[in-house]
């Protein structure tokens, strides 16, 4: 009889979870929330199968989710067993052109596959594409010393566009071409990410990290922080290391049109359903103002 009981206050406590999801489903329906994936969340299977299900239960409920994903673990692993050797500049890969081919294979390919596998595994319509299909990212050399390595000058978002509205869910991998000569460039998965949501103009942009988010002076992960703020904490070195370029890349989406930006651990079970569809929210939202009604996350 016990057991039957915590049967039934599972099964009420899911219903009241999904009841008060009901306010959030309809703020996002036919939203575009870009994804960028990454992290130790894309070394192992049943976080990539949890994530998949995230993005097959987003686009089932009527939001628009759009994966850009990284991949330099598996890049590293593959350049090791190929026997290139990189060289490095002010800390940076040099890509030259054996390893920008090595890049595309692997990102545009192995990586980029295996989530869209993921994602139709759980029952979802998944495309995967890369910045070089339909010029969708158009780059220059962000550095000449580092060879191939792009900064996004030019999108052209109507493929992804045209995906959404056919219920799929594009998957992307962040390699763009060139304004000259067809080259491919290699472009940072948060930059592209940062490039694509501007573009589209979206909703969200959700940067998913092996850290909770943002933290404070106090050590304390901070759940609302304004652009102000950031440039305060980059400035004051609380905001340090592999934290600066995430932050820089939300600051700039805000510049181009993104309404927030959150900064979350994609290691945690349904990290972006938490952010999107619950009162709480996750990790750090980032954006130019102040929620209107609750000191949550939602507006």
């Amino acid at each position: 009889m016990m057991k039957k009981q915590n049967m039934n206050r599972d099964w009420i406590a899911t219903a009241r979870t999904l009841s008060e999801a009901l306010p959030y489903l309809q703020r996002f329906t036919g939203a575009v929330v870009v994804v960028k994936f990454g992290g130790n969340a894309m070394g192992n299977d049943e976080a990539m199968a949890d994530f998949a299900r995230d993005m097959v239960l987003m686009r089932q409920v009527g939001v628009n989710p759009v994966v850009v994903h990284g991949g330099g673990p598996m890049i590293n692993d593959m350049l090791k067993k190929l026997g290139i050797e990189s060289d490095w500049v002010r800390g940076k890969r040099v890509t030259d052109k054996a390893t920008v081919d090595v890049v595309e294979m692997v990102l545009a390919g192995l990586v980029n596959k295996r989530i869209v596998q993921a994602i139709n595994d759980e029952g979802g319509r998944a495309v995967g594409i890369s910045g070089k299909d339909d010029d969708l990212m158009v780059c220059v050399a962000d550095d000449p010393e580092l060879g191939f390595v792009g900064r996004p000058v030019e999108m052209n978002v109507q493929v992804i566009h045209d995906l959404c509205a056919a219920g799929i869910i594009p998957v992307i991998a962040p390699v763009g071409t060139g304004t000259a000569d067809g080259e491919t460039f290699n472009v940072n998965g948060d930059t592209a990410a940062g490039a694509i949501a501007g573009a589209l103009q979206a909703d969200r942009l959700l940067l998913l990290t092996d850290v909770p988010g943002v933290k404070g002076a106090d050590g304390e992960v901070m759940t609302q922080i304004s652009p102000e703020q950031v440039r305060e904490m980059i400035a004051e070195g609380t905001i340090a290391g592999g934290m600066i370029p995430k932050t820089e890349t939300a600051l700039d989406a805000l510049s181009r049109g993104v309404r927030a930006v959150v900064i979350l651990d994609g290691r945690m079970p349904n990290a972006t359903l938490l952010e999107l569809f619950t009162e709480h929210g996750a990790g750090s939202i980032i954006r130019s103002t102040a929620p209107r009604v609750k000191p949550t996350h939602e507006e």
